[in-house]
């Protein structure tokens, strides 16, 4: 019974294939994760403990997942999550050109005076520490999510391009899960997250599936945001609107970050063309 159940699994369509995995994943999660928020005082501290614990049954379902219902033992490796020297140095290469992108984005409103830079408020190598820690840990589960799991899951039955917004734009609303009012006031962001979605696609499929690049992108973006805005090394004048440097702080949620990204995208796009017709 339970591998015909699985072998009708494989066969659905992917809105079913989706749903029952998000089903199996709450179902495993909810008994752990009820227990924490009640026993911890500290919410923050409650929220990390309960994600951190979703996260580990996701990889581990996921590892299931792929070895009962896509008959795929090594499904992390089909995702794109390869080891190797040449994805290492993809990631390398993303990482560094997130930080080259905001630098040259701050730079360029240092120069108009439109940021001022401060001494941070943390020992510089605890910065950087954090920074990395961070973009490189929130890099790797999202883009394990949207560019591994969901978008192998899309393109079993859809073509290319309802991918990539299939993925695309997940990726931008999850990240608006706030009150009302937050969302109403920081809107122009999704247009930032949408366009980062894309552009961490079309990473992926530029390094014919691999998911260095896009972990490394999606890292450098969050580190270099994480020591210039969290760590307090630079500050808003206020002389042009925030929807120009970015709501919130936020880079991607203003005029400045939307130019970087799209650099990004046109970069990626124009070294997709430039490697394809070295290899016709």
């Amino acid at each position: 019974m339970l591998h015909s159940f699985q072998h009708r699994l494989a066969k659905s369509p992917a809105p079913v294939r989706l749903g029952v995995f998000i089903l199996i994943l709450l179902l495993l999660w909810l008994p752990f994760a009820a227990p924490i928020y009640l026993l911890v005082d500290n919410s923050n501290s409650a929220s990390i403990g309960a994600m951190g614990l979703l996260y580990l049954e996701f990889m581990l379902l996921v590892w299931v997942w792929g070895r009962t219902v896509h008959r795929q033992p090594r499904i992390f490796q089909h995702y794109g999550l390869e080891i190797s020297r040449r994805n290492g140095w993809e990631l390398v290469q993303g990482f560094g050109l997130g930080w080259l992108v905001l630098c040259i984005v701050f730079g360029i409103e240092f120069s108009l005076g439109w940021v001022t830079w401060h001494t941070p408020g943390l020992p510089w190598q605890r910065l950087i520490q954090e920074a990395l820690m961070v973009g490189l840990g929130v890099g790797f589960a999202e883009e394990l999510l949207f560019r591994g799991w969901l978008y192998d899951e899309l393109q079993r039955d859809y073509p290319l391009r309802t991918v990539l917004w299939g993925t695309a734009i997940p990726f931008a609303l999850l990240h608006f899960i706030k009150p009302l009012e937050t969302i109403v006031r920081t809107f122009p962001q999704f247009l930032g997250l949408l366009l980062l979605g894309l552009t961490l696609v079309w990473a992926k499929r530029s390094q014919r599936g691999r998911l260095g690049l896009p972990i490394g992108l999606h890292a450098g973006l969050i580190s270099a945001y994480y020591c210039f805005n969290v760590g307090q090394v630079m500050q808003y004048s206020h002389r042009v609107p925030d929807w120009v440097t970015g709501i919130d702080g936020n880079p991607l949620a203003g005029l400045m970050g939307l130019a970087g990204l799209g650099s990004i995208a046109l970069s990626i796009a124009l070294w997709t063309r430039f490697s394809h017709s070295r290899t016709v």
